[in-house]
Order: C-alpha cells, then sequence, then structure tokens
C-alpha cells in the first residue's frame, strides 16, 4: 500500500505541476473530485479495515503481555520492564500514507462541497471588468443561484433564478471550455442586442448611460472617460475609450454567428434560446461576445457576488454590482 499510495500521490504532484508549468490544460474540478474519490476510498478502508486491524493488535499485545506477567508473577517476578502504553500506541498509530489520504478526506470533502455547491473563489485576471472589477481582486461566485450542477459534469440539478441583463457572470470560455471567463450579461436568450458606435442598445430601446468623472487607469497612467449604464435593476460604471475604433476586429466563427451582423459600426445580435450574449465592462478592451460569440447556459458557472480581498487595495472588499 505504500509503494500504491506514493505512485497515486506523484501522479497528483505531476499533474498540479504540468498544469502550473502550462503542459496540460488543467481541470480543478476534475481534480478535486478525484481527490474526493481517492481519499474516500482510504478513509472507508480506514474504517473497516486498518484500524480494525491495528485495535486487534493491540488488544492481542495487551493479552499477550498481561499473560506473560501473570506468569512472571507465579514465578515470584513482581515488577517487569517494558513500556505497554507506548508498544500500543505505536501499534495504534495511523501509517504516513493514510495520514495522506484517509487523514485528508474529510478536509477536502468539505472543501469540494462548498466549491461545488455554495461558493467558489476566483481572481480576476485582466482588466476587461475594469471599473467593477480590477486586476488582483478576488472574488467569491455563487453557485447556487442559477441552478445547482453537479461538478465536472456541469448537468444542471436544480433550476434556481435565470441570468437576467445586468448580472456579472463567470462562465467557461466557449472556444477552450477548461478557462473561465467573467463578463456582464447583456442579452438574453431571444434578445436584439446592438452595440453601434459605441451605444448599446437592446431589443431597439438605447440602454439608458450618463457620463461620470473619468477612470485613471494605473497601467497606461492615462484618464479614461467613464460612464454609469443602467442595464439591470442596478447600475453599474463601464469606459469607453474614444480613440480605439466601433468595428469589432477579428470575430472569429462561432455557433449562431449568421445571428450576427457586423458593419463598421459595430455588430447587431439575435441571442438564441440557452444562449446569452456577455460583454465587459471595459468595453473597448474586452474579448467577449462581440468576438468568439454567445455563452449556452451549460457553461455557466455562477453568479460573481462580492470581493473578499485585494491584497494591493484592501479598499476594494464588499460586494459590487
Amino acid at each position: 500500500m505504500q509503494i500504491l499510495t506514493s505512485l497515486i500521490l506523484a501522479a497528483f504532484v505531476a499533474y498540479a505541476g504540468a498544469w502550473y508549468v502550462g503542459r496540460v490544460d488543467g481541470n480543478f474540478a476534475l481534480m478535486l473530485f478525484l481527490a474526493v474519490l481517492v481519499t474516500g476510498l482510504y478513509w472507508l478502508a480506514e474504517r473497516l479495515y486498518f484500524w480494525p486491524k491495528r485495535r486487534r493488535a493491540a488488544a492481542e499485545l495487551e493479552a499477550s503481555v498481561a499473560r506473560r506477567n501473570a506468569e512472571l508473577r507465579q514465578q515470584g517476578v513482581s515488577q517487569v520492564d517494558g513500556d505497554v502504553a507506548k508498544a500500543r500506541a505505536e501499534l495504534l498509530a495511523q501509517p504516513w500514507w493514510l495520514d495522506w489520504t484517509a487523514g485528508l478526506f474529510p478536509v477536502i470533502l468539505v472543501v469540494f462541497l462548498l466549491r461545488s455547491f455554495l461558493f467558489e473563489p476566483f481572481k480576476i485576471p485582466s482588466g476587461s471588468m475594469i471599473p467593477t472589477l480590477l486586476v488582483g481582486d478576488l472574488i467569491l461566485v455563487n453557485k447556487y443561484h442559477y441552478g445547482l450542477r453537479l461538478p465536472v459534469i456541469n448537468t444542471k440539478l436544480t433550476e434556481g433564478t435565470a441570468p437576467q441583463r445586468g448580472d456579472v457572470m463567470v462562465f467557461r470560455y466557449p472556444p477552450k471550455p477548461s478557462l473561465d471567463y467573467i463578463k456582464r450579461v447583456v442579452g438574453v436568450p431571444g434578445d436584439e442586442v446592438s452595440y453601434l458606435n459605441k451605444r448599446l442598445s437592446i431589443n431597439g430601446v438605447p440602454v439608458p448611460i450618463e457620463p461620470v468623472a473619468d477612470f485613471f487607469d494605473e497601467d497606461s497612467m492615462r484618464y479614461v472617460k467613464q460612464y454609469e449604464e443602467r442595464l439591470g435593476e442596478k447600475p453599474h460604471r463601464l469606459l469607453i475609450d474614444d480613440d480605439r475604433p466601433a468595428f469589432i476586429p477579428g470575430a472569429e466563427q462561432f455557433p449562431n454567428r449568421d445571428n450576427c451582423r457586423y458593419s463598421v459600426e459595430g455588430v447587431v445580435c439575435t441571442v438564441p434560446q440557452g444562449h446569452y450574449f456577455m460583454m465587459g465592462d471595459n468595453r473597448d478592451n474586452s474579448l467577449d461576445s462581440r468576438y468568439w460569440g454567445f455563452v449556452p447556459d451549460k457553461n455557466i458557472v455562477g453568479r460573481a457576488v462580492f470581493v473578499w480581498m485585494n491584497f494591493s487595495n484592501l479598499t476594494r472588499i464588499g460586494p459590487f454590482h
């Protein structure tokens, strides 16, 4: 068992290392599920076989020592050398290969359940959602708001609340589902989304927008025009760069691309059933549905709701919309 356990642990370490250096496309949900499965089997084996076996060995030791002491007393020997308690403790002690498997099972199981069905942490890697979310924000994603889903295969168990315009959503990037993206829901099934000359309209109605104080971009060390847009129930801020063109360069071929019409002014798309149109709040610096198409319902991960940490700016902690 020691050799088998060593090989299993080495396989997990090798996979994590290859993922870290970019040799494989990692799937943390799958790795966590396999960790629960493997440690769970060891935990059952410990409870049903290894622990009873160690207890029997300890009981046999105590019985053997008791018989020996009785025989020695009959021979007139009243004091016997040997630390029975220490020997018993050594027999009952869990070996290292069970410490690193069965011993970790409860912790891994709790993490798996919390991450799969309640809240999952994410780190914002890019500036596509500035000014709502900044690079380095650590956020929590509500995994049950849009309905509970089975981990790994992402099959929906409950319906939950349908995504609404204005929600900030985490989803699996359609061209490469191993990557998680975060954008704002702009169009729901059946909507006609128009983004022409950098103005957003839904079903022919312009989305209300008002200019606010310019946003200072610390990366580029310049000010960018900032607006307040009311797409859903609550307003949110967005950035528009007047120096960038209105047309969409490099739009890919994607499923249901016939639902979109591209021009020098921008794009107009009709959202298919079971799909969503996503855009970043940093409108001119966001790779979103304008470029790679619609997000199917099966790709939804959850609703982003809270910044729980930003190590370079603690004032970022709190809810957002």
